[in-house]
């Protein structure tokens, strides 16, 4: 009995460094915390669903050479250069409207501070009947940052009040590799 004990013990002890090590690891190369994250709507779908795991790095840490933070929206992307199945980089952060609950977007223009962002929005993703910066949320922009949209969403974030424009500062990380299903052991875990 005893025997059995010190075995389960050193079993499970043995694990718990084998994870400690792989999460050390994954965080030394992706230089953020946690290293993946799960998916917890269906506002990317068809390019991730809910319950992939995605692991994500931090914006600067694997190119994103003449970004603005690292981050290269869709209107700044090549045609051909495509990420989870569309331009732009798909982007973590946190918007002060859902109590900093992480979203998972993609970016698809940067606009500066003062900025009249209508003329450079798609009227798809506006809401019908808007014909002018004055009659949308943060246009002018009132900072620097990130238009976003979920794929699946039918307006930007910054008019159906998912987040204000995302500066650099809420951009927790950006999404690298999915993997399908397993994200939801996190969501089942967490309650989410």
């Amino acid at each position: 009995m005893i025997r059995a004990l010190r075995q389960a013990i050193r079993d499970a002890a043995s694990t718990a460094l084998a994870v400690a090590v792989v999460a050390g690891l994954m965080f030394a190369v992706v230089g953020v915390w946690p290293p993946m994250v799960a998916v917890e709507s269906g506002s990317m779908e068809p390019h991730m669903e809910r319950g992939d795991l995605v692991v994500v790095a931090e914006p600067t840490r694997f190119g994103g050479d003449g970004a603005v933070g690292g981050v290269r929206a869709a209107h700044e992307t090549p045609t051909g250069d495509r990420t989870f199945g569309a331009r732009g980089d798909v982007i973590v952060f946190t918007s002060p409207t859902l109590q900093g609950t992480p979203i998972i977007h993609r970016a698809h223009f940067h606009v500066e501070r003062g900025e009249n962002w209508y003329d450079e929005a798609n009227p798809a993703y506006l809401p019908p009947g808007v014909d002018s910066c004055a009659e949308l949320t943060d246009c002018p922009a009132p900072r620097a940052g990130f238009i976003t949209k979920g794929d699946a969403n039918a307006q930007y974030d910054q008019v159906n009040g998912n987040a204000p424009i995302v500066t650099t500062d809420r951009i927790r990380s950006e999404a690298h590799v999915k993997i399908p299903l397993l994200g939801h052991i996190r969501l089942l875990l967490t309650g989410a």
